[in-house]
């Protein structure tokens, strides 16, 4: 029987205090309900025992994800990683990653972390001047990332992604060209490089609709972007998705599942999950999830069994956020269909308009489709 490989998600939603822009899954308030919420992680993975084992899947990467999860007692995460590994068949050389939040780690959790087999950080800087982190609700300092990062290296952790924020209120081409030259000049392996997005409801959101600050510069948020493109690959960093670029051979292999559209399951509230061509999420609400948890009850909802057209725009969809796109012949081979002739008239459109292009037998953006992604993505919906 083929051996069929999966990623695990877990989500911790616990933190020291709320981000302005943040619409994620996570509370500041509810520390209390901490050990609960262990326990009905642990159920939750013993579920997907028969399940998983079954259909002969083999674990290739774990991703404690939030929140953050560097927040909580370490002693938490080494147990539910033990918990992962008596379950799943995680591979030897599983890449097992935890975010983690600058202020949160220490030396001690980090040997607790290793000890644990957690063998990559994705660590949250956002930006490198103090003003501007205090401005979007960080409640560390750039000292505390460096701090944080040279006690990782310390600890042995040689896999280390950051992630930043471009776009911020208030923040100059300069100051995104500063924090890229300070980061890299740290020797991380993999840098992600977010466009600032305000979402609804968020104190981001509130604050720019009341006038306290102004909404983001969209020509100075091309200029940055641009420069980091160009920054990076002069820094021998490759861009290899949207938003994402790293060393050679350090490209996040967890978030490859996403982009490939291979199988993953989300544990914790608020989880998602892609597994045997059903897509569904657990209950959003910790308190939720704990209770029904406790009850027996798996709390899945919004489940959904993908269609060949859902599989088809999801893979074209996910797949052109790559920077090398679509292998045309091996999209023709999975869905059994011609790629060309299923969108002949939308891609000459697309290519036309010098959106997309067709090179080395890959589908692919331009350069102009980096910026205007979301142009391209409706068209395969």
């Amino acid at each position: 029987m083929d051996i069929n490989e999966l990623g695990i998600y877990i989500h911790i939603p616990f933190c020291k205090s709320k981000c302005y822009y943040c619409d994620f899954n996570s509370y500041a308030t509810k520390n209390e309900i901490i050990p609960a919420y262990y326990d009905a992680l642990i159920r939750e993975i013993e579920y997907y025992n028969s399940i998983v084992n079954k259909n002969k899947y083999r674990v290739k990467s774990i991703f404690i994800g939030g929140g953050t999860p560097s927040f909580i007692s370490p002693e938490y995460i080494e147990k539910i990683l033990k918990k992962c590994r008596n379950v799943f068949d995680v591979k030897e050389n599983a890449e097992i990653t935890i975010e983690a939040n600058p202020g949160t780690l220490s030396r001690e959790k980090l040997d607790v972390y290793k000890d644990a087999g957690i063998n990559r950080l994705s660590i949250g800087l956002q930006a490198w001047q103090d003003r501007l982190l205090k401005g979007i609700g960080r409640v560390h300092t750039c000292k505390e990332f460096i701090e944080n990062l040279c006690a990782a290296k310390e600890a042995g952790f040689n896999n280390i992604s950051v992630d930043l924020i471009f776009g911020l209120p208030g923040q100059s081409l300069k100051d995104w060209l500063d924090t890229l030259d300070n980061v890299t000049k740290l020797d991380v392996t993999h840098l992600s490089c977010y466009s600032l997005k305000v979402e609804e409801d968020t104190v981001l959101d509130r604050k720019i609709k009341n006038g306290e600050i102004d909404y983001p510069d969209e020509e100075l948020d091309r200029e940055m972007y641009h420069n980091t493109i160009a920054i990076l690959s002069g820094k021998g960093y490759i861009h290899y998705e949207i938003s994402n670029f790293s060393k050679p051979g350090f490209e996040s292999r967890h978030n490859l599942i996403y982009w490939n559209v291979e199988p993953y399951i989300g544990i914790g509230a608020g989880a998602h999950s892609y597994f045997e061509g059903t897509r569904y999420n657990n209950e959003e609400f910790p308190e939720s999830y704990i209770s029904q948890i406790s009850k027996g009850r798996i709390p899945k909802k919004n489940i959904e069994v993908l269609t060949l057209q859902d599989n088809i725009s999801e893979y074209l969809i996910l797949g052109l956020r790559l920077i090398k796109g679509i292998k045309i012949e091996e999209f023709n081979q999975k869905f059994g269909k011609d790629l060309l002739e299923l969108y002949g008239e939308k891609i000459e459109n697309l290519i036309k308009r010098e959106l997309i292009s067709i090179e080395n037998v890959y589908l692919k953006l331009t350069a102009m489709g980096l910026d205007l992604a979301n142009q391209v993505f409706v068209e395969f919906i």
